[in-house]
């Protein structure tokens, strides 16, 4: 993310370009334009958005996702600042900052020849590396907050109240999707009006706790039974919701719950 206050490019246009989500033979029109009739269906020249982005930033998205070839015609205009349109035979000086982001590890890109290793060292000017959202637990609860405000208002839908408990929770999941999994849920959660989540405890709303058995030693199968009826019994018998709030499939429940006796 660009702070638009401590530069003056800051105030130019933002162009963000995700290099996974175009096709590699369409890329470098997208960068660089083309004139008319560059290529078949080209009926009108197009300005790229290294263009679009003049005294602003260019944001390259998943910049190792970009072909090798491409790289250096990207590493020619980093240099000179100037690009040729597709199909033209006139340059024309650009003033662009590059951003680049990518989720892999460009030295390991380079060592396996699929990254040029002269682009790599151009770009890392300024490196800023953003830790996964697993090692940063302490973010969770002001993304979390921060998405239910957000989205609430996006949505037209009341807040959602989450305890401490399911924070603490949230904290402890290792979230592999990151702060778009975290948003996903906020959002799901929104919509069904409780904090749901199946890959922790925080499926359900807030009830009240299992009492702690008396019996320090009771087996684990007593106490996966003991909890899995409390659950049913906080449903009302309802079991789809009871095996969506457990972590389990409804035949999971059902096939336990006949082996216990219970109807």
């Amino acid at each position: 993310m660009i702070a638009k206050g401590l530069s003056p490019r800051g105030r130019g246009p933002f162009v963000p370009l995700n290099c996974a989500a175009i096709a590699p033979e369409l890329i470098e029109s997208e960068l660089f334009g083309h004139v008319r009739g560059a290529y078949t269906g080209a009926t009108s020249a197009r300005e790229g958005l290294f263009l679009y982005a003049r005294g602003g930033t260019l944001f390259l998205d998943e910049i190792a996702e970009m072909p090798l070839a491409l790289q250096a015609r990207l590493l020619r205009v980093l240099e000179e600042r100037r690009i040729r349109p597709v199909g033209s035979e006139q340059e024309q000086e650009v003033d662009v900052r590059v951003v680049a982001a990518t989720n892999r590890s460009l030295e390991e890109e380079v060592a396996a020849g699929r990254f040029r290793p002269d682009l790599y060292h151009r770009l890392r000017v300024v490196e800023c590396r953003l830790p996964p959202l697993r090692e940063r637990p302490e973010d969770v609860p002001m993304l979390i907050h921060h998405y239910v405000r957000e989205l609430a208002q996006q949505l037209g839908l009341p807040p959602i109240e989450i305890n401490t408990a399911c924070l603490h929770r949230l904290q402890a999941y290792d979230w592999p999707g990151n702060v778009r999994e975290l948003k996903n849920l906020v959002e799901r959660s929104l919509i069904m009006g409780y904090l749901c989540h199946d890959g922790c405890a925080t499926t359900m709303p807030p009830a009240a706790p299992t009492p702690p058995s008396s019996d320090t030693h009771e087996p684990l199968d007593q106490v996966e039974k003991r909890h899995c009826l409390h659950v049913l019994g906080v449903c009302g018998g309802n079991k789809s919701e009871a095996a969506r709030r457990l972590g389990i499939s409804r035949k999971t429940l059902e096939r336990k719950c006949l082996a216990w006796g219970v109807q």
